[in-house]
């Protein structure tokens, strides 16, 4: 069984991760498959809406004769972020009680 991720936290693993440092497009796809599968071409329209939606920005810079669009978070995006945080926390201790696992973390 393979569970569906929803947009909502998608848009949240990409902001948590770019809350702490920033990546070009390819570099943040691979850190973000570190934890959950997730294609390419998913990833490029969702860093394309979190810009237009001004939670994330973005800065070339020169690689071996070629540019690598970094994303970087905005300030927008660590208050969005902070709402997906909390909104996960909740929907999660929802699940666990569901599935038998409410142990304190």
């Amino acid at each position: 069984m393979a569970i569906q991720i929803s947009s909502e936290l998608l848009d949240g693993c990409v902001l948590g991760i770019l809350n702490d440092q920033d990546y070009y497009g390819y570099a943040l796809t691979q850190k973000v498959q570190e934890s959950i599968s997730v294609s390419e071409s998913t990833m490029y329209p969702v860093l394309r809406r979190l810009k237009k939606n001004d939670l994330l920005t973005t800065y070339d810079e020169p690689y071996q004769g070629r540019n690598r669009r970094y994303y970087k978070i905005t300030p927008e995006g660590q208050r969005q972020f902070g709402i997906i945080q909390q909104e996960w926390h909740e929907f999660k201790k929802g699940i666990d009680n569901m599935l038998g696992d409410d142990q304190d973390e």
